[in-house]
């Protein structure tokens, strides 16, 4: 006998009952029936809207996001009004709570600058020799590794919970640019590039000069960075990694063990791969579909997805739909504009076209494989897996890109949650087995 022989016994036992469910008015997902998120905690942090509730039905609104109170589209159209990279600022914003006059913010920039660059010999002993071909998790294992070069790991006061944070916001970029060129090296037998950071840069630029063989890239290139990092620092505290962040950090832990756990959530398909996913699709879409200009002919193969009859069969036009937003999601809205911008400068134009129209289709196409109309628009991945793919960023980093912007999100919420949180999160389960009787080994069979 193997022991494989002995797992379908978990698939025999580990079965929940459906209807279960209903009956124990279980939360599954810690979802309400109507889809939206239980309430669990309160947070300063940022705030999700799309949808208001009146007399207990759910009326669609355009969707709004607020970093500490102020409007993702005020943040956005106040940095680039001043032709400035937002980034750094919206970090800050987030994780001191206030936006920082320009002497903060070149503190901040200035303290960054000098966390950038990682500890003689971690590249070689930490990112190198325990190689793997997923960055999440090279970038998992590099952040519990950073716990041993902390004097003072365990801490959980403000000032050292602080530097832990800005410590891991500077280091987060260099790691991912290293352990992308270690996979190139070790499973691809690419040159092994190396980019020390550099002090004239900002965190995106200098992300992509790290990342780049070339070290090169446009102002476009940049700014069109820096805004799709901008969007994603944080969405409120409900999100499967930022809650991850609360949950292990109610238990009093460590910064390094709390971060690690919340990247190991954003690496499932379900939270930080559906950029990659959108991509993917697009490739099959654009493989399958002659004339992207046609609506007859892109209308058709939106219905070959949803019905799956095409690319994963999963049924799902990834990158369409939120759990929150419905009429619109502002990151994508925000987004959408600077990648036509980038679309044209890249001579992507018509690809860009497609997006469109598929995004205009898309209520259409519900409409006529379902039998009910649905305003469903893009999320912010329907747009950031295009605008990295125009970036030339490789396929492998887009989770990881997700975690440079996220982790001042998570540090935020981290530091909220040891100074707010005051008990462990613990919710319940109900136990519904069958009771049994203890059996003597000798009479069992």
């Amino acid at each position: 006998m193997n022991i494989r022989d002995l797992y379908s016994l978990v698939e025999e036992n580990d079965n929940i009952k459906e209807d279960y469910y209903p009956r124990y008015n279980v939360k599954r997902g810690l979802r309400n029936a109507d889809g939206s998120g239980v309430l669990v905690g309160l947070t300063n942090i940022s705030a999700v809207f799309g949808f208001h509730k009146i007399d207990e039905d759910t009326v669609p609104i355009e969707g709004e996001l607020y970093y500490r109170g102020i409007s993702i589209k005020d943040i956005v159209k106040g940095f680039q009004a001043d032709g400035r990279m937002g980034f750094d600022e919206a970090a800050f914003l987030v994780l001191f709570g206030k936006l920082p006059t320009k002497d903060e913010l070149d503190l901040y920039r200035d303290t960054l600058t000098e966390h950038r660059a990682l500890h003689p010999g971690f590249n070689e002993n930490i990112i190198l020799k325990y190689n793997c071909e997923n960055i999440m998790n090279i970038l998992g294992r590099s952040v519990l590794a950073l716990y041993s070069f902390d004097h003072n790991p365990d801490d959980t006061s403000l000032p050292n919970l602080m530097d832990q944070s800005i410590n891991l916001i500077a280091k987060f970029p260099t790691i991912v640019a290293y352990s992308y060129h270690a996979l190139r090296y070790k499973f691809h037998n690419d040159s092994l590039v190396v980019h020390p950071p550099r002090e004239d840069l900002t965190t995106v630029e200098n992300f992509l000069y790290m990342l780049r063989k070339s070290g090169d890239f446009t102002k476009l290139e940049a700014e069109t960075l820096d805004l799709a990092l901008t969007l994603h620092i944080d969405h409120g505290g409900g999100n499967n990694s930022t809650f991850t962040t609360h949950v292990v950090s109610s238990s009093g832990t460590d910064t390094y063990s709390t971060i690690a756990a919340a990247l190991g959530s954003l690496k499932g398909p379900l939270h930080g791969g559906a950029n990659r996913s959108v991509t993917d699709m697009m490739d099959n879409f654009k493989h399958n579909v002659e004339h992207w200009d046609d609506e007859g002919e892109v209308f058709d193969y939106m219905k070959k997805l949803l019905t799956r009859q095409a690319f994963d069969k999963s049924g799902k036009i990834y990158g369409l739909g939120h759990a929150v937003y419905t009429k619109s999601d502002p990151r994508a809205v925000i987004l959408k504009e600077k990648a036509e911008e980038l679309a044209k400068d890249k001579g992507r134009y018509e690809e860009f076209k497609l997006y469109d129209n598929i995004e205009r289709l898309m209520p259409d196409v519900f409409e006529d494989v379902k039998g009910k109309r649905m305003h469903i628009s893009p999320n912010v991945d329907f747009y950031s897996g295009f605008v990295y793919d125009c970036l030339d960023i490789p396929r492998d980093v887009y989770t990881p890109l997700f975690a440079v912007s996220r982790i001042v999100g998570w540090c935020a919420h981290r530091i909220e949650e040891i100074r707010n949180g005051k008990k462990i999160i613990r919710p319940a389960y109900k136990n519904v087995a069958e009771f049994k009787q203890y059996v003597p080994i000798a009479e069992r069979f």
